[in-house]
Protein backbone atom coordinates (compact mmCIF):
# COMPACT_ATOMS: atom_id res chain seq x y z
CA UNK A 1 0.00 0.00 0.00
CA UNK A 2 0.97 3.31 -0.80
CA UNK A 3 2.59 5.74 1.71
CA UNK A 4 0.27 8.89 2.02
CA UNK A 5 2.38 12.38 1.91
CA UNK A 6 0.74 15.63 2.87
CA UNK A 7 2.74 18.73 1.58
CA UNK A 8 1.77 22.10 3.00
CA UNK A 9 3.12 24.95 0.37
CA UNK A 10 2.22 28.06 -0.89
CA UNK A 11 4.51 28.41 -3.61
CA UNK A 12 2.49 26.26 -6.93
CA UNK A 13 5.79 25.72 -8.33
CA UNK A 14 7.23 23.91 -5.72
CA UNK A 15 3.94 21.79 -4.78
CA UNK A 16 3.88 20.79 -7.75
CA UNK A 17 7.49 19.65 -8.07
CA UNK A 18 7.42 18.20 -4.89
CA UNK A 19 3.87 16.24 -5.83
CA UNK A 20 4.99 15.07 -9.23
CA UNK A 21 8.23 13.77 -7.40
CA UNK A 22 6.67 11.84 -4.96
CA UNK A 23 3.68 10.55 -7.02
CA UNK A 24 6.54 9.27 -9.52
CA UNK A 25 7.97 7.19 -7.23
CA UNK A 26 4.39 5.24 -5.66
CA UNK A 27 3.47 8.07 -2.90
CA UNK A 28 -0.26 8.98 -2.41
CA UNK A 29 0.07 12.64 -2.41
CA UNK A 30 -2.61 15.69 -1.04
CA UNK A 31 -1.35 19.16 -1.57
CA UNK A 32 -2.39 22.10 0.88
CA UNK A 33 -1.63 25.43 -0.20
CA UNK A 34 -3.54 27.37 2.70
CA UNK A 35 -1.67 26.32 6.22
CA UNK A 36 -4.53 27.47 7.58
CA UNK A 37 -6.34 24.44 6.48
CA UNK A 38 -3.36 21.77 7.52
CA UNK A 39 -4.43 20.77 10.55
CA UNK A 40 -7.91 19.34 9.49
CA UNK A 41 -6.79 18.58 6.29
CA UNK A 42 -4.37 16.47 7.99
CA UNK A 43 -7.01 14.85 10.22
CA UNK A 44 -9.01 13.66 6.92
CA UNK A 45 -6.01 12.37 5.24
CA UNK A 46 -4.33 11.02 8.05
CA UNK A 47 -0.98 10.93 6.11
CA UNK A 48 2.18 8.90 7.03
CA UNK A 49 4.13 12.27 6.48
CA UNK A 50 3.44 15.84 6.48
CA UNK A 51 6.23 18.16 4.63
CA UNK A 52 5.49 21.76 5.60
CA UNK A 53 6.90 24.88 4.51
CA UNK A 54 7.94 27.34 7.18
CA UNK A 55 6.87 30.45 5.52
CA UNK A 56 3.12 30.18 4.75
CA UNK A 57 0.88 33.52 4.47
CA UNK A 58 -1.31 33.69 7.53
CA UNK A 59 0.41 31.22 9.72
CA UNK A 60 3.90 30.04 10.72
CA UNK A 61 4.74 26.33 9.97
CA UNK A 62 6.82 26.48 13.15
CA UNK A 63 3.01 27.31 14.58
CA UNK A 64 1.28 24.53 12.71
CA UNK A 65 4.05 21.68 13.65
CA UNK A 66 3.76 22.91 17.39
CA UNK A 67 0.29 22.65 17.33
CA UNK A 68 0.46 19.10 15.91
CA UNK A 69 2.67 17.98 18.75
CA UNK A 70 -0.69 19.32 20.92
CA UNK A 71 -2.95 17.19 19.43
CA UNK A 72 -3.34 13.33 20.20
CA UNK A 73 -4.63 12.39 16.70
CA UNK A 74 -1.83 14.14 14.66
CA UNK A 75 1.16 13.95 17.58
CA UNK A 76 2.33 10.60 15.72
CA UNK A 77 2.28 12.16 12.09
CA UNK A 78 6.23 12.87 11.23
CA UNK A 79 7.01 16.41 9.79
CA UNK A 80 9.73 17.27 7.69
CA UNK A 81 10.23 21.04 7.25
CA UNK A 82 11.48 22.42 3.60
CA UNK A 83 12.17 26.02 4.02
CA UNK A 84 14.07 28.61 2.08
CA UNK A 85 14.01 31.06 5.21
CA UNK A 86 16.96 29.34 6.61
CA UNK A 87 18.65 31.67 9.12
CA UNK A 88 21.63 31.15 12.48
CA UNK A 89 19.06 28.78 14.76
CA UNK A 90 16.18 28.29 12.51
CA UNK A 91 16.68 24.42 12.19
CA UNK A 92 17.49 24.06 15.86
CA UNK A 93 14.11 26.09 16.87
CA UNK A 94 11.87 23.83 14.28
CA UNK A 95 13.79 20.16 15.27
CA UNK A 96 12.30 22.10 19.03
CA UNK A 97 9.16 22.39 17.79
CA UNK A 98 8.31 18.99 16.81
CA UNK A 99 9.93 18.77 13.01
CA UNK A 100 11.54 15.41 12.50
CA UNK A 101 13.68 16.17 10.10
CA UNK A 102 14.85 19.28 7.71
CA UNK A 103 15.88 20.68 4.38
CA UNK A 104 16.86 24.11 3.24
CA UNK A 105 15.27 25.73 -0.16
CA UNK A 106 16.56 24.72 -2.74
CA UNK A 107 16.24 20.91 -2.18
CA UNK A 108 17.87 18.42 -4.82
CA UNK A 109 15.35 15.94 -6.00
CA UNK A 110 17.66 13.06 -4.58
CA UNK A 111 18.40 14.67 -1.18
CA UNK A 112 14.69 15.54 -1.00
CA UNK A 113 13.61 11.77 -1.80
CA UNK A 114 16.16 10.56 0.62
CA UNK A 115 15.39 13.07 3.44
CA UNK A 116 11.54 11.73 2.74
CA UNK A 117 13.01 7.48 2.55
CA UNK A 118 14.62 8.23 5.97
CA UNK A 119 11.22 9.28 7.71
CA UNK A 120 8.85 6.86 5.98
CA UNK A 121 11.01 4.33 4.51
Amino acid sequence: MAKKVMIVEDNELNLKLFTDLLRAHQFTVEGVRDGRLALEQARMFAPDLIIMDIQLPHVSGIDLIEAMQKDPVLAAIPVMAVTAYAGKGDEERILQAGARGYLSKPVSVMKFLEAVRAIIA
